[in-house]
């Protein structure tokens, strides 16, 4: 949410198949939301209305909602903000602005959403839902993700390119817990059984995200000592070609 124009879509370098799906889903959803986008703008809406709009809705669906355990309007709620994030960039673009504002606003208002969401779980399974076991994988979903953010942006404050994915990131934490709680819901609607897609998915974003993290910890360490050899070998190579 909040993305300037050119650092809206933040410095991963993505896998061949996460890149097809990201373009083409993109593409798709930048033609739909150009009007509305451009309709927002002629009223005066900035993009960073948009990005802080679309947060607050996100932890409103999650917080009243998940807590209580109506997961498909919660998340019905929650996939209608969710799309602020591709109309503030779809109006940065069409305004010509790009900013480092724009792209810190948006990084760390993602964080804070996704927070709402998992600790939306976590407030059902402490309360009605009355499991500890899930409560506390929803806890390490919410940290874990955090982290998972955290070391790629560390990584690259210090010079190193963190040229990782990962196997579960933001966006595969996010649809594969949303799906599920939203199918989740439809318990209440009659479906038996569907209510242990949400525990499911719980379990696989926190595992995937150990994983992730794991995998960022050993690329910055490899790019680390990468880093300091090649500098280490410069002053040699640096006396050689003097000599010469």
């Amino acid at each position: 949410m909040g993305q300037p124009v050119t650092s809206r879509g933040r410095g991963a370098t993505p896998t061949v198949g996460k890149a097809m799906l990201n373009k083409y889903a993109r593409a798709f959803f930048t033609r739909v939301l150009t009007p509305f986008a451009a309709f927002l703008i002629r009223r005066g809406v900035s993009p960073d209305t948009v990005t802080l709009i679309g947060t607050a809705g996100v932890m409103a669906g999650a917080l009243v909602f998940y807590p209580r355990g109506e997961f498909f309007w919660g998340t019905v709620v929650i996939t209608l903000f969710v799309f602020s994030d591709l109309v503030d960039g779809n109006m940065a673009r069409q305004l010509g602005r790009s900013s480092r504002w724009g792209a810190f606003l948006d990084s760390t208002l993602d964080r804070v959403a996704d927070g709402a969401i998992f600790g939306g779980f976590a407030l059902w399974y402490a309360g009605n839902g009355d499991d500890n076991v899930l409560c506390a994988v929803s806890i390490f979903c919410l940290a874990s993700g955090q982290v998972v953010s955290y070391t790629k942006a560390r990584g690259e404050s210090i010079g190193l390119p963190v040229a990782v994915n990962g196997l579960v990131e933001r966006a595969e934490r996010l649809v594969i817990s949303l799906v599920a709680a939203g199918f989740a819901g439809l318990h209440k609607f009659g479906v038996p059984g569907i209510q242990y897609l949400l525990p499911v998915a719980l379990w696989i974003v926190a595992v995937g995200s150990l994983v992730t993290l794991v995998q960022r910890v050993v690329t910055v360490r490899r790019e680390s000592a990468e880093a300091e050899a090649a500098a280490a070998a410069q002053p040699g190579a640096q006396g050689r070609e003097t000599a010469q």
